[in-house]
Formats: structure tokens, C-alpha cells, sequence
């Protein structure tokens, strides 16, 4: 079978890479074309676009990249069309995803879509086109089979695919005691304009904890040269590359930008304050469309306020510092996250390997239409 793939993220990257594992075991024949990032690639599939050139952010952002869109959109159709798959699988990216999703419908394409868009967060509307254009919706989140369920649209749970990857992370990499300083995690995000607006605060909090050494995670997708002009002021402020998942499995708290590192903090078992800053205008546009009561998954899964979200100009050095010294010296509090921490798992581990149950609907769609 012929599979193309469209992740726009570095999420979309890592679960697509799983997906297409899983895909190669049980179609030992599949020929895979992707639009992703290097782990679809290292994972079998012939890379059209990275990622890297995808991500635009916030509302400002993607009218000044508008072109740049509109043209990545031509070329992926006309890439569909010369490649003439058996199934189109989509990957979250949903302003993307879903444009070239209505056109396929068109061409008479097979639609699945595994991780679904927030419409749940805004643009509840969207499901009624959903319906008309996916042929099957594979869903991560607990509360998203309800969520479509109200729309009478019947989609698949297929769990969480995080839980299958830190797992596997953790039994080959057991924590080990090391000598030194407490770690504190910075993980500022993986988009410039996110870097810009969090980072300056994450190191400037840090000054008041001379006790622990306050590690950045650099994203794989931005140049070192662009992180020298925040860190020349922060000589003793270490960097990992690529190291993300090692350095939360030392970390004794996290300082974390909102989206999939809070769940992957959360699921390392790392008390975490989440932070949250775009531009004013995208703010206050998200703001009035936005119906979600938290921006953490982590928070929206459990539906309670298990770890502390600072968002726009509540995100000051000296809330950053009050909220990180209660992670790191409450033991009341830092039970209470644990312990809701491992409640959060047991939610999402519906199967051992949720990209192994993807897969499997994915082929199984597919063998039902031959």
C-alpha cells in the first residue's frame, strides 16, 4: 500500500515516526511519502517538506507567511496527485491539514486522521466538515471520543502515544543519582517567537535559586547562534540539544511552555509551572475564541488545575519564582502533583503502544476496502 503522511509540528514528527514503524511491520510492502521531520524520515518514510519550514505561529504570523502557505499547499496537492496513495493519513496541523483535506476529498482520496484538531478548544464548528471529509478519526485524548460523540460522529480512542514512548525512554535510560547541583528543566518551546517571549523570564527567575542548575532544552529546529544572544548574560545557565527526554529524567522541576512538553514533563513524573506569552494582539484574538478552561493538556485531561499555568502578563519573574520555590519545597504540593501525575497515566494508557493501534486501524481501513 502507498501511504502519504502530513505532520507540520515536531509532535506530528514523533508520532508520525511511530506511526510509520508500526505501519512497515504490519505492511511490509508500504511505501511511505511524508511531509514531517527527521523521525518519519529515520523511520522509512521519503521526506518531501521538514517541518521546519511549516511552523508558523499565532494569527499575526501566518497572514505576514501567507504566501509562503498558500504556496506549501499547491505543492502538496500536486505532490498527492503524482504520488496517488492508498490513504492520505493526517496529523494534527489542522489549518493545513484540513484545506488538503477537503481537496482530497475531492479527489476521491482515503482520509484518516490520527490526533485530532482542538476543535474542542475552538472552532466547534469544524466537526460538521470533519464528518463529511474523514473517513475514520483516531483521537489520543480521553475526553475527545465524548467530545464527538455530542456531534454524533464515532471516532477511535486509541490512547495516548506519549505513555508507549517515555516508557520505552525510561527502561533503557533508568534514573541514576548524580553528583552536583538539583536540576531545574527550561523548556522555553521550539518556535522563535515562543523562545523570544519566555526564555528572558525563565533565566532571569532562575538568579534567585543559586542551589540548582537551570538547564535549557535548545530545540533541534533553531540554530545554537540564535540562543548565544539570551544565555551570554547567564554564564553558569547549561544547554542540551536533542536531550530533551535525559534531562527530564533528572530534573527535580520544570519550567515548561504550554503544548505537548507539559504532558511529556508531567508524564517523566517532573512538578512543572507552565508558561504561556504570545504577542498582545494574537493573545487577545485567542482569548475571545478560545473556550477552554486551561491551556495545559495536562490540566485539560485530569479537568482540575494540577499544575500551575502562568499565562500572558501573569508570566512575571516573580510569579515564575513563587510558583517554582512551592514545586520545589512544598512536599504537600509536590505529593499532590505525583499523585495526580499518576492518575493522569492510568488515563491515557488505554493500550501498551498507542501508534501500534493506529496503525492497526489504519491498515485494517484500508484491507476492509480492497
Amino acid at each position: 500500500m502507498k501511504y502519504y503522511i502530513i505532520a507540520g509540528e515536531a509532535s506530528g514528527d514523533l508520532h508520525g515516526g511511530n506511526l510509520i514503524r508500526e505501519l512497515k511491520k504490519l505492511d511490509h510492502d508500504a511505501i511511505i511519502r511524508a511531509w514531517g521531520g527527521d523521525k518519519m524520515k529515520t523511520s522509512g518514510a521519503e521526506l518531501v517538506k521538514h517541518y521546519r519550514e511549516l511552523a508558523f505561529m499565532g494569527f499575526l504570523e501566518v497572514i505576514k507567511n501567507l504566501p509562503t502557505i498558500l504556496d506549501n499547499l499547491k505543492f502538496c496537492k500536486k505532490d498527492i496527485l503524482q504520488f496517488q496513495p492508498d490513504v492520505l493519513v493526517l496529523i494534527d496541523y489542522p489549518g493545513f491539514n484540513l484545506r488538503i483535506a477537503k481537496w482530497a476529498k475531492q479527489q476521491g482520496l482515503k482520509i484518516i486522521y490520527y490526533i485530532s484538531p482542538q476543535v474542542w478548544a475552538w472552532k466547534e464548528a469544524r466537526v460538521k466538515s470533519i464528518k463529511q471529509l474523514v473517513d475514520k478519526m483516531l483521537v489520543i485524548l480521553p475526553f475527545e471520543e465524548k467530545f464527538y460523540e455530542k456531534w454524533d460522529y464515532k471516532v477511535e480512542y486509541v490512547g495516548h502515544p506519549l505513555v508507549q514512548v517515555i516508557n520505552e525512554f525510561l527502561e533503557k535510560n533508568p534514573k541514576k543519582e548524580k553528583p552536583g547541583k538539583p536540576i531545574i528543566a527550561l523548556l522555553p518551546g521550539s518556535r522563535k517567537q515562543e523562545v523570544v517571549k519566555k526564555l528572558p523570564i525563565m533565566l532571569e527567575a532562575s538568579k534567585k535559586f543559586s542551589d540548582y542548575q537551570f538547564v535549557v532544552a535548545k530545540a533541534s529546529s533553531l540554530d545554537d547562534e540564535f540562543y548565544a544572544d539570551f544565555l551570554n548574560s547567564y554564564p553558569e545557565i547549561m544547554t542540551v540539544k536533542d536531550e530533551t527526554y535525559s534531562l527530564l529524567s533528572e530534573a527535580a522541576a520544570a519550567l515548561v511552555t504550554s503544548g505537548t512538553a507539559t504532558l511529556e514533563t508531567a508524564l517523566f513524573g517532573v512538578p512543572e509551572v507552565v508558561c504561556y506569552k504570545g504577542s498582545s494582539v494574537s493573545y487577545e484574538i485567542a482569548k475571545r475564541l478560545i473556550k477552554i478552561k486551561y491551556i495545559s493538556l495536562v490540566n485539560l485531561i485530569m479537568d482540575k488545575p494540577v499544575v500551575k499555568e502562568l499565562i500572558q502578563n501573569a508570566l512575571t519573574v516573580t510569579n515564575l519564582v513563587k510558583e517554582l520555590d512551592i514545586i520545589l519545597h512544598d512536599e504537600r504540593k509536590i505529593a499532590e502533583i505525583r499523585q495526580d501525575y499518576t492518575d493522569l497515566k492510568n488515563l491515557l494508557q488505554k493500550d501498551s503502544n498507542a501508534s501500534a493501534r493506529a496503525a492497526q486501524e489504519i491498515v485494517g481501513l484500508l484491507q476492509a476496502n480492497v
